[in-house]
Formats: C-alpha cells, structure tokens, sequence
C-alpha cells in the first residue's frame, strides 16, 4: 500500500497542518431565522476571533407596509442597544413604470452621534407576498478597545411604491468599548427572513 505524505514528507516527519479554514474566508457562525419576530439579536460570538463580521440577509419582510429595517449595537450583551453611532447614507432607485430614477444623499436617514436605530435599508418595505429585501453588512474589528468600530450596509429593497431601492450606508460606532452584540429590527412591527453571520478569520 502506498504511503501517504503531506507535501512530499512521510506523516511521521510532519510537525503541522495548513489550518483548516484558511484566512480571509468566511466562516459560518451561526443562522438565525424570524418568523413574525419583532427583532434578532445576535448576543454570542461576536469577540476577539475575528476582524471583520459579517451578516447576509435573505428575504427580509415586513408584517407592516411602508416600513424600515434598522440596527444597533450593544457593549453589555445585548442588556442595551444605545451605542452612539455618526453615519452616512445615500441610494439609487428605479420604479417599475420606468418613470422616476434618482442617486441621492438621504438626508433624513443619517445619525450624527446619536444612540438611535441606524437604517440600513433608507427604502420604505412593502409588505406584499412578494416584497422583500436582501442585504450585506459588515462590522469591522468590534472587540477593539482602541478605535472606534465601522460598519457598511448595501442592500437592495423592494419599496412599498413599487421602486427597486440600492442602499449604502456607513459609518462607525463611537466607543473604544468592545462591541459584543447587535440587534436587527423594523421600526415597527414584526418580520420573517434569515440572518447569517460570518466571521472573516485573522490574518
């Protein structure tokens, strides 16, 4: 039977593996699905393992029309959302009647230090069987105690007017506290979907 090697070196003679995930790759974390859930925290693994975590979501809809979705960020676990926050928003939209089209700043969905609700998608969801949003954010290096933490958000919604919305948003969490959850909600009512987090390993 012939012996297998690692790179070209009998089993005997290998003192270490490749790591098995290598860096830079997302790895799965953990899924969390809402079924008419009023909010999804996520008050676990978010620490010193990773630099960059990152949130996919799938079909994001709201109970309620004419609504938006919204974060915030948590340095006790989740015990308070409050985390003073300065962003930067703007969008692209397009209506299906191919009548109105706009890139624009959005004033109104901006945070200049506040500890509100941060929108990440500055469209109006429409509740319809087939409305949804789907939406990529990552949260940079948030256990440091020396820096602020940044954040982008780009998603796509579909607006309760019928318009197809592309969202930015950006900006970072004023604290030199570790931030160690987060929180994903409608400014009102309940809604379904599927959240993933990933961690982007060390480098």
């Amino acid at each position: 039977m012939a012996l297998i090697k690692h790179g070209n070196n009998a089993l005997s003679n290998v003192t270490a593996f490749p790591s098995a995930v290598p860096t830079g790759k997302p790895v799965l974390l953990s899924t969390a699905t809402a079924s008419s859930s009023s909010s999804i925290e996520f008050t676990s693994g978010i620490d010193s393992t990773y630099d960059i975590y990152q949130f996919e979501f799938i079909n994001i809809h709201p109970a309620n029309d004419n609504v938006y979705f919204t974060f915030n960020l948590s340095t006790d676990g989740g015990s308070n959302y409050n985390v003073t926050k300065t962003t930067t928003v703007f969008n692209a939209y397009h209506d299906e009647a191919d009548t109105a089209t706009a890139l624009a700043y959005r004033t109104g969905d901006d945070l200049a230090q506040s500890t509100g609700f941060q929108r990440i998608v500055s469209a109006s969801l429409g509740n319809g069987s087939d409305e949804s949003c789907a939406i990529s954010f990552q949260l940079f290096n948030p256990s440091s105690t020396t820096y602020v933490k940044h954040f982008i958000s780009v998603s796509n919604g579909y607006d309760a007017s019928n318009y197809s919305v592309n969202n930015y948003v950006a900006g970072y969490a004023n604290t030199t506290s570790a931030i160690n959850a987060i929180q994903f909600k409608m400014e009102s009512g309940n809604f379904d979907g599927t959240i993933k987090m990933y961690g982007v390993k060390k480098s």
